[in-house]
């Protein structure tokens, strides 16, 4: 037990829960997008969707709570690692450092805050229902909750789509850098496949940027509607 708290207090330790969490939350995120898309085939899919994720019962807030877990490792470890990063680095090479570190790196602890508020903000308007409580009161005639309704209503708001894609602006700043970085605390990463790490990290980056973007412009360019609107 006491290794195995001196692993997780070590800079090592750390960066292999970074790592690991990191491509458990990307893996997340190219799965909620990849449903989010049966937004694009209309109400009955979408909400054919929503309606099969809850009928999971148990299994659905199990799966949200260990992610919030999952979640809640990446940014105390991050924010552990920056500070250690930042009392074993000599004085006369920070300056040095700082100007060689690329705009995502520097940046990861701030963007990463600004998507912590905003995926708070995302449950609290889709999942719990404290921003927009009538949110949660649209129904389909089976009486299931209708989403899609939910989705349209939501993003149909310019404000919030502005901030919706802010924030996939900044979490795909943050995955252009962290992806590449997980190989290189894991070990696997060296001189030969570094350039093909750092471009997969700029095209996933850019794909799960467009994808998540592409459906809240849809509703706000009146591409996706509500029905007889």
């Amino acid at each position: 037990m006491n290794a195995l708290v001196r692993f997780y207090q070590s800079s090592v330790g750390k960066k292999y829960i970074v790592a690991l969490s990191g491509l458990a939350l990307v893996g997340f995120v190219i799965v909620h997008m990849l449903g989010n898309f049966t937004l694009f085939l209309g109400p009955e899919a979408i909400n054919a969707y929503a309606h099969k994720l809850k009928s999971s019962g148990p299994l659905l807030w199990i799966f949200r709570i260990g992610l919030f877990v999952i979640f809640l490792l990446h940014v105390v470890n991050t924010i552990q690692l920056a500070k250690l990063n930042r009392k074993a680095r000599p004085d006369r090479y920070a300056k040095k450092n700082k100007v060689q570190a690329s705009t995502a790196s520097l940046t990861m602890v701030i963007s990463g805050t600004i998507i912590g508020a905003f995926v708070i903000y995302h449950l609290l308007q889709f999942t719990i229902g404290v921003t927009d409580p009538e949110y949660l009161q649209y129904r389909t005639a089976d009486g299931h909750h209708d989403v899609f309704r939910m989705v349209v209503t939501a993003f149909s708001n310019p404000i919030v789509v502005f901030f919706y894609i802010l924030a996939m602006a900044l979490l795909c700043l943050h995955l252009s850098h962290g992806f590449a970085s997980v190989f290189q605390s894991l070990g696997v990463r060296n001189n030969l496949i570094a350039p093909a790490l750092r471009y997969a990290s700029y095209g996933l980056a850019a794909i799960i940027f467009i994808g998540n973007s592409s459906m809240p412009l849809a509703v706000l360019m009146g591409f996706i509607t509500l029905p007889n609107s």
